[in-house]
């Protein structure tokens, strides 16, 4: 199928890869505009326009769809499907009804569950057992359109935000190829669009840096998961002695008092509900290390009360 590929991190990468793959025709790839990153603030494209720049498909990186000429010079494209990954520019009507079969987005959760901005971090934090991809007809609402097709998969114990991420996207590059040639006639025959239940809608607020900061006036396994959910960024963290400490692992732990109190030599923490104990640390500048060798030469001890925020994120 003649395609136009949206969308700007390395989510989106995977599914544009396993499209050129399966030899469809990309007529263009919109991605974000570069953006200065980084320490020393360089300029820097995004996944997606670096790799496409480097196979010649051509690439475009408007800043909104506000503009008529931006609009029409999609529409010109006289694309078959828009194939959305993570793109993070709403689209406006004109631009959805312009390809012949609409635009399809690749959501990374088992929709209406986790519309919204961060669906892996928040169903992680929320201990669901499991989230898949859905391949949804995009309309105007927020993640809201008919679904063409969903993918399952379970949620591990032990699973991070990052290696949930990188599961997710390989499924959903899988999804959207298969979704296509359904469309194409040559897939299953049994995929029909049906509308989302409005039971079980939730939203996937997008993640506040504020809330990197540990509550430990939540529960013990809440504060557990969002330091899985939060794994690699934007990366759970206390702060103790003036340094910030970044938590990377930790293990629920006997224990009680007023939340955010040192209980032990091991770094064990109250917390709202039952405790806590970190088991791998970073501090600013410093490897990743266990806690009890940062505890080694940085000293948290008991009776140690760490602070929170005053509004929980």
């Amino acid at each position: 199928m003649r395609l136009i590929f949206m969308g700007t991190p390395d989510f989106a990468l995977v599914a544009l890869k396993a499209l050129v793959a399966a030899g469809h025709d990309m007529a263009a790839v919109y991605t974000q505009p570069p953006r200065r990153a980084g320490r020393g603030r360089a300029v820097r494209r995004s996944a997606v326009q670096a790799w496409a720049e480097g196979r010649n498909i051509p690439v475009r990186t408007p800043t909104g769809f506000a503009e008529t000429e931006t609009v029409a010079g999609f529409a010109a494209l006289e694309a078959e499907a828009a194939i959305v990954a993570a793109y993070g520019l709403i689209l406006p009507q004109a631009v959805l009804d312009a390809p012949v079969q609409g635009c399809l987005n690749i959501h990374a959760s088992l929709l209406p569950r986790w519309r919204g901005a961060a669906p892996i971090q928040r169903a992680i934090q929320a201990g669901d057992a499991e989230t898949g991809v859905t391949i949804m007809q995009m309309e105007a609402g927020l993640d809201s359109g008919p679904i063409l097709l969903q993918r399952r998969m379970a949620i591990a114990g032990a699973a991070t935000g990052g290696a949930l991420h990188d599961a997710l996207a390989a499924l959903g590059s899988e999804a959207i190829v298969n979704a296509l040639a359904w469309l194409e006639g040559s897939g299953s025959s049994n995929l029909t669009p049906r509308l989302q239940p409005k039971a079980g809608v939730t939203y996937a607020r997008k993640i506040d840096k504020a809330e990197a900061r540990i509550d430990w006036s939540q529960p013990a396994g809440r504060i557990e998961r969002t330091v899985r959910a939060f794994d690699p960024a934007p990366g759970a963290f206390f702060d103790a002695g003036g340094q910030r400490i970044r938590v990377l692992r930790a293990d629920l732990a006997e224990g009680s008092g007023a939340p955010g109190t040192v209980l032990d030599n091991e770094l064990t923490v109250a917390c709202g509900d039952g405790a806590l104990r970190p088991s791998l640390v970073q501090r600013q500048g410093k490897a990743p290390m266990a806690a009890r060798d940062l505890l080694r030469g940085f000293a948290i001890p008991p009776g140690t009360v760490l602070s929170w925020p005053a509004v929980s994120g």
